[in-house]
C-alpha cells in the first residue's frame, strides 16, 4: 500500500519532532512526542531515516525500513538516534545543535527487484544484501555524490563489506521509493530551538 504524501504542515511537523527530540536526548528523556491532532499521514505505519548534517558534513544518520511504528514516532526515534547512537561518529554536543541541518527521508515499502538493472538512480533507495551481509542507500545519496549505477553498486557492496564487485552476481536487491526534505528548505517556517541551558 502507497503511504499518504505528506503536506507542507506535515514536514514541518516532523522536523520539529526530530529536533525536539534530539533536545530532549541531552536531557536524558526518551523520544515519545506528544501526538495530539495528528494528521492521519503522521500516524501511518511507515519507515524513515533521519539524516544530520553540519555545513554539509554527515553528522549523522539513522533510521528504519521496515513500517513497524507511526511516522511520527519514527522520525522522533531516528532523530535521537541519529545524534547520540551513530557509531561513526561522537554523539552530538549542545554546541553543534545550532549548526545542525536535519533531512527526514519517509521512506515507501520496500519490494524485491529481480536484477540490479531495475534500479532506478535517485528515484530507488537501494538495499543489497549477500552472504549474509547488507547495506542500504537512501535515494538522494547517488546524485549527491555525481555516482553512476555501477559506482553506486561498488560503492554499497563496500558498505556491506564486501568487495567492490561483488554486486554483479548472486546479490539480492530490494528498492523503496522515499520523500526527502530538510530545514534548509523549509527552515523560514520553523521556529529556532536551542539545547537547555
Amino acid at each position: 500500500m502507497t503511504p499518504t504524501q505528506l503536506g507542507e504542515k506535515e514536514k514541518i511537523i516532523l522536523l520539529k519532532a526530530a529536533r525536539e527530540s534530539i533536545v530532549k536526548g541531552f536531557r536524558g528523556a526518551g523520544t515519545e512526542p506528544v501526538a495530539n491532532n495528528l494528521a492521519p499521514s503522521l500516524k501511518e505505519a511507515r519507515g524513515a531515516f533521519v539524516t544530520l548534517t553540519i555545513k554539509c558534513s554527515l553528522r549523522g544518520c539513522v533510521g528504519y525500513i521496515e513500517p513497524v511504528a507511526p511516522l511520527y514516532q519514527t522520525v522522533a526515534q531516528a532523530a535521537q538516534a541519529a545524534a547520540f547512537e551513530d557509531t561513526r561518529f561522537f554523539p552530538l554536543t549542545e554546541g553543534e545543535l545550532s549548526e545542525v541541518e536535519i533531512e527526514i527521508s519517509a521512506l515507501t515499502p520496500a519490494r524485491h527487484v529481480s536484477s540490479w538493472r531495475e534500479i532506478e538512480l535517485g528515484r530507488h533507495g537501494i538495499i543489497m544484501s549477500k552472504y549474509g551481509r547488507r547495506a542500504l542507500f537512501l535515494p538522494q545519496v547517488a546524485p549527491e555524490n555525481g555516482w553512476d549505477l555501477a559506482t553506486t553498486l561498488s560503492h554499497l557492496s563496500m558498505k556491506a563489506g564486501l568487495n567492490p564487485d561483488d554486486w554483479r552476481e548472486g546479490a539480492d536487491f530490494q528498492v523503496f521509493e522515499a520523500e526527502v526534505f530538510n530545514e534548509k528548505e523549509i527552515k523560514p517556517l520553523l521556529a529556532p530551538q536551542t539545547a537547555p541551558a
